[in-house]
């Protein structure tokens, strides 16, 4: 017998032992598994009877769709991570005890709100109009609207239970911080707040935490008033403005709240006139923008009161004392201004809901500098702003590179600008399309070879659950006009909720 057979030999009952060792091993971690699983079943069913095991294969699916291949330059070992994180909060989730909502009359927002949350950087937070059960809460009682934070790749990083629908997402700004001061400003960019407003109209706002989506404090409105749906900050991030009306005289007000004192509200306003909706901070720090709507809101059934005889009006006021600085009316007193986007030049961004018959065709969206006499439209093709079905949902302009998206739900589509020429570039269709917001610097690079590097765009939200990036990108000189076009790449993340109006980025 050579010396390789006898060495072979010798080796074949370390092998045999080796394998049996590993059958056992996983037999018995699959034993474990089952069992652990049986047990936290049985506990699921004591909480929730209609609690299924296939809400395990769907957990399981849910994981697998993050493994997907990575985009751009982020390796696959992200994605596991990521995945193996969702898993531990979604399996920790299912041990998160009920709290009784009556036990106390104080705020108690454990008792309100359930929030799970990820360790990733946030990008981006939306309101969800409805989240999935078996991730938003053990409570079957509760509602499910919430709100999300976003990472850079559009993937969820926090969600937050609402007890109410909700509307505007407002982020408080970064202070001013000296340039060798990186730590103090990192640890202020993780205690910043974000308010979310409930929708209009509603007596109750929300500040939560950027980082982590728990909520801070949950703000009533005074006796006869209520919210409007929006709210802006001071440009240090000190005072919070938010739109509110007085419910006996119907007139419009602006509430102003101390941040620094639990958003205790310090000061009121007139809005000088009615349904004051979006409000923004103008970049001089001083000036308050408001888009009074012009609408006569009834509380309970949100009926319109005064559609005949509405005056919306565009209103700039001294943010110190409420001083009105100027004030213009549209062509058309059907005209709501509802929504606002401010360019870094000061150029005002609006957003129109028509409220007159649907035959008649007026500019949707318009754009104001203070000074001007009266607004001046964008250029819709052949004038045909039936496009939008006289609604528009939201404004997001990109200052930088001089684009504008705006966003219509009823018209199924999202459209962007060019403001150097006033000029729509092109428009995509996406049913049910509301929020958006600029694409964050992270979020602009590609590694795709069929894509410029130097594209620039959008994200935004819908109802049917997608995150669209609109990237906005220069094709090569045609050899017919010797000119370059602008074309619009998209590229959607589906998510099991279905996203709310307006979609803010930190």
């Amino acid at each position: 017998m050579s010396e390789d057979e006898r060495h072979n030999r010798s080796d074949e009952p370390k092998a045999s032992s080796v394998s049996r060792e590993f059958l056992t091993t996983s037999m018995l971690t699959a034993v474990g598994t089952a069992a652990l699983v049986g047990i936290h079943h049985r506990y699921r069913k004591q909480q929730h009877p209609d609690a299924s095991l296939q809400d395990y294969v769907t957990g399981i699916r849910a994981q697998l769709q993050a493994l997907q291949p990575a985009t751009g330059s982020t390796p696959n070992l992200r994605r596991f991570r990521y995945a193996c994180q969702q898993a531990a909060v979604t399996w920790q989730q299912a041990y998160h005890h009920v709290i009784d909502d009556n036990k106390s009359d104080v705020l108690d927002l454990t008792a309100m709100h359930t929030t799970t949350m990820l360790a990733r950087p946030v990008r981006w937070v939306s309101g969800v109009a409805s989240m999935p059960k078996n991730n938003a809460s053990l409570n079957q009682n509760e509602h499910d609207f919430g709100v999300v934070g976003i990472d850079a790749d559009r993937q969820i990083v926090w969600q937050t239970t609402m007890p109410e629908r909700v509307h505007d997402i407002v982020v408080q700004p970064v202070p001013v911080t000296v340039p060798d001061a990186q730590a103090q400003h990192s640890d202020v960019e993780q205690r910043r707040d974000v308010v979310v407003m409930g929708r209009r109209p509603s007596e109750k706002f929300w500040v939560l935490n950027t980082s982590n989506g728990q909520v801070q404090y949950a703000i009533k409105a005074d006796l006869h008033r209520h919210f409007y749906g929006h709210a802006c900050y001071s440009l240090d991030g000190n005072l919070l403005y938010v739109t509110e009306n007085d419910t006996v005289s119907l007139a419009g007000k602006i509430g102003v709240y101390d941040t620094h004192n639990a958003y205790k509200k310090v000061a009121e306003f007139d809005s000088y006139g009615i349904g004051p909706h979006e409000l923004i901070m103008h970049p001089d720090g001083e000036t308050l923008v408001i888009a009074n709507g012009g609408i006569k809101t009834e509380q309970a059934s949100r009926e319109e009161l005064n559609l005949d005889t509405m005056r919306p009006s565009l209103v700039y006021l001294n943010r110190h004392d409420g001083t009105l600085l100027e004030q213009v009316t549209p062509e058309h007193n059907q005209m709501s201004v509802r929504h606002l986007a401010m360019h870094d030049g000061g150029t005002v961004m609006i957003g129109i809901q028509f409220q007159g018959e649907k035959h008649i065709n007026v500019p949707l969206v318009l754009t104001h500098q203070r000074g001007d006499v009266s607004f001046t439209p964008l250029t819709m093709p052949n004038n045909q702003w039936q496009r939008f079905h006289q609604y528009i949902a939201s404004v997001a302009v990109d200052s930088e590179r001089n684009l504008l998206c705006v966003t219509t739900p009823i018209g199924g589509c999202a459209a962007i600008y060019d403001l150097h020429t006033r000029e729509l570039i092109d428009d995509v269709s996406l049913p049910d399309c509301a929020g958006a917001s600029v694409l964050s610097s992270a979020s602009r690079s590609t590694n795709k070879v069929d894509e410029p590097i130097e594209s620039s765009g959008f994200v935004v939200s819908d109802g049917q659950g997608q995150l669209t990036a609109l990237k906005v990108c220069a094709s090569p000189v045609s050899k017919l006009n010797g000119k370059g076009d602008k074309h619009i790449i998209t590229d959607s993340q589906l998510h099991m909720m279905s996203f709310d109006n307006h979609l803010q980025a930190l």
